[in-house]
């Protein structure tokens, strides 16, 4: 079974699936198209991409991909924890601008629904996370964008101090919000 649930968010859903464990481990099915289609979510997922970041204060984000290269994400974390952020930058939303953060972890099998016009990133709370996503579109390197995890604007509470987050230096240098390169419109693709 696939239950969704709602969050905060204008269309983002946190998704779990059955999880039958036992003294040896456990087993879920973590996508089955048919299952995920009977549960509302009719996405194309072309692509299945994971990371490893090795140290807790891992920051990776908060990235996008502009229209019409745009992908929706469904996440995991395969192994460890991670506190997940993700930013509403459709214009016209009725929740632009707003960010909604979610502990996903190994231990409670959690699923985040990313749509199309969502800025993403997370943070890593344990050493040696492994992060496991499906999207529906292909990367496309003119297409990528980001925004700054540290907008004042966006007010983000992240788990642990700023000064202690490790982040590329990519991360590094994205542009507020308000100055983002955004051409995501509300109901549109």
């Amino acid at each position: 079974m696939v239950r969704i649930l709602d969050t905060t968010l204008q269309d983002a859903k946190i998704v779990e699936t059955d999880v039958f464990g036992d003294h040896r481990g456990f087993f879920t099915e973590t996508y089955t198209k048919n299952k995920f289609e009977e549960a509302g979510i009719n996405v194309d997922f072309t692509q299945d991409n994971q990371s490893l970041s090795v140290e807790p204060g891992v920051l990776r984000g908060l990235h996008f991909q502009r229209a019409p290269y745009a992908q929706t994400k469904l996440l995991r974390a395969v192994t460890g924890v991670i506190y997940d952020v993700i930013v509403d930058v459709r214009k016209s939303s009725p929740t632009y601008g707003k960010w909604e953060g979610f502990i996903l972890s190994e231990y409670n099998h959690r699923q985040l629904l990313v749509p199309k016009g969502f800025a993403h990133g997370f943070v890593t709370l344990t050493p040696n996370v492994n992060v496991a996503y499906k999207v529906d579109g292909y990367y496309n390197p003119e297409a990528d964008g980001g925004i700054a995890f540290d907008d004042p604007d966006l007010a983000i509470n992240w788990p642990m101090p700023v000064e202690h987050l490790i982040l590329s230096e990519k991360d590094k240098h994205h542009p507020q919000l308000k100055d983002a390169d955004l051409n995501f419109v509300y109901g549109k693709d």
